[in-house]
């Protein structure tokens, strides 16, 4: 029953601020083309809408950068989207094979993610098209990790997709914001609840948050960001950033 209650309202607001966007789009379109300067805010308010409706508390410190360039965090859940997304307009990164999911592959295209495959031959297009929207001031959020975990670590953070940001084609003035994203489990529960990681099935982990009796909380921590111009590379970019992220949250659940 606590499914349905939370379900019913849940999907509701989602896929009505999907319609609500595609709208939008058609003005934002023609006048704007890459920039959207209006529909990431339904993006906004459709994702803070949605935690109140499962219940989840969120407390964020900090705030997303003002500055184009990427925002990189470590990944724990589908959560994330929610929970990142409502602190203001991002765009997210993700692996090709979201866009063909049902359901979340239409939000995530409708929302201007950008879908990347790990195949070499594609190394070039991938460049050119975060090039393009580095260019039209998007904040693109990546999670470096390349896989979600149990919430409970903090996997080594892969430089590939930093090496767009060095590409000399991109806005001199890029910057990288680390965020900590941490989840605390409901009273009684074990510290991996909101975890979806390995090869755990989407349905039955959205009945289980759906169905919780009562529900933990979120903690974001939007990190100062770094100039990428500080860094040589992108090796040691990842590095920097993935030590932040590792600082805070072990500090978090020590």
């Amino acid at each position: 029953m606590r499914a349905v209650l939370r379900g019913l309202p849940l999907g509701l607001v989602v896929f009505g601020g999907l319609a609500a966007l595609l709208v939008v789009r058609l003005v934002e379109r023609p006048l704007h083309g890459e920039a959207r300067p209006w529909t990431p805010w339904i993006t906004v308010g459709v994702c803070r809408s949605a935690l109140r409706i499962l219940g989840l508390g969120r407390v964020s410190r900090g705030r997303p950068m003002p500055h184009p360039g990427a925002i990189v965090a470590n990944h724990t859940s589908w959560l994330d989207i929610f929970t990142l997304n409502a602190g203001g307009p991002i765009y997210f990164v993700s692996k090709a094979e979201v866009a063909d999911w049902p359901g979340i592959g239409w939000l995530a295209r409708a929302t201007g993610t950008v879908f990347v495959r790990r195949d070499p031959r594609e190394a070039h297009v991938q460049k050119t098209m975060f090039e393009r929207r580095l260019g039209a001031g998007h904040r693109l959020l990546f999670f470096p990790e390349g896989t979600s975990t149990d919430g409970t670590q903090v996997l080594p953070f892969k430089p590939t997709l930093f090496a767009a940001l060095y590409s000399g084609n991109t806005p001199d003035d890029l910057w990288v914001q680390p965020v900590t994203v941490v989840y605390r489990p409901p009273y009684g529960e074990s510290a991996d609840f909101y975890g979806w990681w390995g090869d755990m099935d989407f349905g039955p982990h959205l009945v289980k948050i759906l169905a919780a009796r009562r529900q933990g909380r979120v903690e974001i921590d939007w990190h100062d960001a770094v100039r990428v111009a500080d860094y040589p590379g992108r090796k040691a970019l990842a590095a920097a950033t993935e030590a932040r992220v590792r600082e805070a949250h072990g500090a978090a659940l020590s």
